[in-house]
C-alpha cells in the first residue's frame, strides 16, 4: 500500500513538472528578448514572434496531440512530447539567430502540447471522484503558479545567470519530468481508437494555425491587411471542411455530437475565460508600470505579486468548496469577483497608481483562482471516461489559443483606442504617425511614442490613461457576461460524479496528499 501510494504521488509530481512547463515557456521569454536582441539582434516581428510562435504551434497542436494519446498510448505520447521539448529547449540558447530561435519555439510548442495532453489524459485515467477533482486543482493551481510567477523567475534568472540560462533551467526541468514519466506513468489508450482522423486533423490544425496567425498579425499589419484577410478567409473555409468531414468520418477526431451537450460547451466557454481576463493582464500591466507609471522592473514585479499570489492557495480552497457547491456556480461567482476587480482596477486606474490599485489586482486573482482549480476537472468529468483524451486536447486548444487571440485582440484595441483619442485631440494630424506612435504606446513604449509624435506626449499620456481604463471597463462587462453564460450552462455541473465516490477510499493517501 506505501509503495502504491508512493509511486502515485510521484505521478502527480511528473504531472505538476509538466504543467508548469507550459506556462514558463510562455511569459519567461518575454522578460529576455532586449537580452535576445542584444545579442542576437533581430527585427521587431522576428522578437515578437519568439512569444508568438510557441502560442501558435501550442495551441493549434492541442487537439490532434489528444487524439494521439488515445490512439497511440498516454504515457508514449506523453513521453515523446516531453523529449521533443527539452531537446529543442536545450537548443534554444544555442541559436545563431532570432529566426533559428523562432523556428524552435515553433518545434517546442508541438512538443509541449503532446507532453501536456499526454499528462491530463493520463491523470483522468488514474485517480476518480474527488480525488481526481483535488489532483486537477493541484494541476491548475501549478499551471497558474508558472504563468503567473515566470516573468519574475525569469527576470531575476537574467540578472544572475544570463537569458540562456531561462532555457536551459526549462530543459532541465524537462529532463526529470521525462525521468519521473518514465519510472511511475501506467500505459493506457481507447482500445475503440485505431487510427487517427489524418483529414480532420490537418484541416482543423491547419484553419486554427491561419486563425491564430491572422490575428496575432494584425497588430503589425492592420486589419484591412491583405495577409490578414486572407489568413482568416482561409481559416474560415478550412473550418467548414472540418466540419463536413467530422459528419463524414467513421472515427473523428472530434466527435460533434459533443457540442449537444450544454457543460460541454460550458468548459470550452470557461477555458477561454483566463486568457481575457487575467493572463491579459500578466502582459499588460507590466508594460503600463514601467513604461507609463514609471516603476522599476524589480518593483513592477513585486506588484504583480498581487495579481498571482491568490492563484497559490485559491484553487485548493474551491476544491474543497466543490464538495457542497456545484463547479459551476463557484466558477460563476469567481468570475463575477474578476468583473468588480477590473471596475474597480480601472477606476483607481490613472498616470499613477492608485490606493486601491494592489487590493483590486488580489480580486482579481481571487476571483479568477475559483474556475481555475475546477475547469480542468470538468473538461474530462462531462465525457466518458474512455474519451478523456479527446476532451483534454478541445480543452486545451481553447484555453491556450484564447492566449495568443486575447493577448493580439486587446493590444489591437487598447492601440486603436489610444489613436481615437490623438486624432481627436489633434484634427488633421497624418495618420500614419499616429497609428504608429499609438501601437508604440500601447506597448508601454512612451518614450518613442513621443518621439513619433513631437511635442504630443502629454496627449498621449491622457489618451493612453483614458483607453487603458475604457478597456478595462470593457472587460469588466464581457466578463460578467461570460459569468451569466457559465451559470446557465454549468449551474448544476460538479467535477467528478458522485458515483464515483465509492472509489475514494482506496487511496486516501493521495487526497491527503493533494
Amino acid at each position: 500500500m506505501m509503495q502504491m501510494r508512493w509511486h502515485r504521488f510521484l505521478l502527480i509530481a511528473a504531472a505538476c513538472l509538466t504543467a508548469v512547463l507550459i506556462p514558463l515557456c510562455f511569459t519567461g521569454p518575454a522578460v529576455v528578448l532586449p537580452s535576445i536582441n542584444r545579442a542576437l539582434g533581430g527585427s521587431a516581428i522576428q522578437l515578437n514572434w519568439v512569444i508568438n510562435g510557441y502560442i501558435l504551434t501550442y495551441g493549434s497542436a492541442m487537439m490532434a496531440a489528444g487524439s494521439l494519446t488515445d490512439i497511440f498510448g498516454r504515457k508514449r505520447v506523453w513521453l515523446i512530447g516531453l523529449a521533443l521539448f527539452t531537446v529543442v529547449t536545450f537548443a534554444v540558447p544555442w541559436s545563431p539567430s532570432v529566426m533559428w530561435v523562432d523556428v524552435l519555439r515553433l518545434i517546442q510548442g508541438v512538443g509541449g502540447a503532446a507532453a501536456f495532453a499526454g499528462a491530463m489524459s493520463s491523470l483522468a485515467q488514474a485517480f476518480h471522484g474527488a480525488v481526481r477533482t483535488r489532483v486537477f486543482s493541484l494541476l491548475g493551481t501549478t499551471f497558474g503558479v508558472g504563468l503567473a510567477f515566470g516573468p519574475l523567475v525569469s527576470g531575476w534568472m537574467v540578472e544572475v545567470a544570463g537569458w540562456q540560462w531561462v532555457f536551459l533551467s526549462t530543459a532541465l526541468i524537462g529532463v526529470l519530468g521525462f525521468v519521473l514519466v518514465s519510472t511511475t506513468a501506467g500505459e493506457s489508450r481507447d482500445l475503440s481508437a485505431t487510427r487517427l482522423d489524418w483529414p480532420g486533423a490537418l484541416s482543423f490544425t491547419a484553419a486554427l494555425t491561419l486563425f491564430t496567425y491572422g490575428i496575432l498579425l494584425a497588430p503589425e499589419e492592420g486589419w484591412r491587411s491583405v495577409t490578414v484577410i486572407g489568413c482568416l478567409l482561409a481559416a474560415t473555409g478550412l473550418f467548414v471542411a472540418f466540419v463536413a468531414i467530422e459528419r463524414r468520418v467513421a472515427q473523428p477526431m472530434l466527435d460533434l455530437s459533443l457540442f449537444r451537450n450544454a457543460r460541454f460547451v460550458g468548459v470550452q466557454v470557461l477555458a477561454a475565460t483566463p486568457a481575457f481576463f487575467y493572463v491579459v493582464l500578466i502582459v499588460m500591466l507590466p508594460a503600463r508600470f514601467i513604461g507609463i507609471d514609471g516603476y522599476g522592473a524589480l518593483k513592477a514585479g513585486q506588484m504583480m505579486i498581487a495579481l498571482s499570489a491568490p492563484l497559490l492557495v485559491v484553487p485548493f480552497i474551491a476544491a474543497l468548496l466543490a464538495r457542497r457547491i456545484t463547479a459551476g456556480v463557484l466558477s460563476g461567482a469567481g468570475l463575477l469577483m474578476v468583473a468588480g476587480g477590473l471596475a474597480w482596477l480601472g477606476h483607481v486606474m490613472s498616470s499613477g497608481a492608485g490606493s486601491g490599485l494592489l487590493p483590486s489586482m488580489a480580486l482579481i486573482g481571487t476571483g479568477i483562482g475559483l474556475p481555475w482549480g475546477l475547469m480542468d476537472g470538468m473538461a474530462v468529468s462531462v465525457v466518458e471516461k474512455e474519451r478523456a483524451g479527446m476532451a483534454t486536447g478541445i480543452f486545451n486548444t481553447v484555453r491556450v489559443s484564447a492566449d495568443g487571440m486575447a493577448i493580439a485582440v486587446t493590444g489591437a484595441l487598447l492601440a486603436t483606442l489610444i489613436q481615437r483619442g490623438v486624432l481627436q485631440g489633434v484634427p488633421g494630424i497624418a495618420t500614419s504617425h499616429v497609428v504608429q506612435a499609438s501601437n508604440r504606446a500601447a506597448l508601454g513604449d512612451l518614450i518613442h511614442a513621443g518621439m513619433l509624435l513631437p511635442g504630443r506626449q502629454s496627449l498621449l499620456l491622457q489618451s493612453y490613461d483614458d483607453s487603458f481604463r475604457l478597456l478595462l471597463s470593457i472587460l469588466a462587462a464581457a466578463c460578467v457576461a461570460t459569468a451569466l453564460g457559465v451559470f446557465v450552462l454549468l449551474g448544476r455541473a460538479r467535477v467528478h460524479d458522485d458515483t464515483d465516490a465509492s472509489l475514494d477510499m482506496a487511496v486516501p493517501a493521495i487526497e491527503n496528499a493533494c
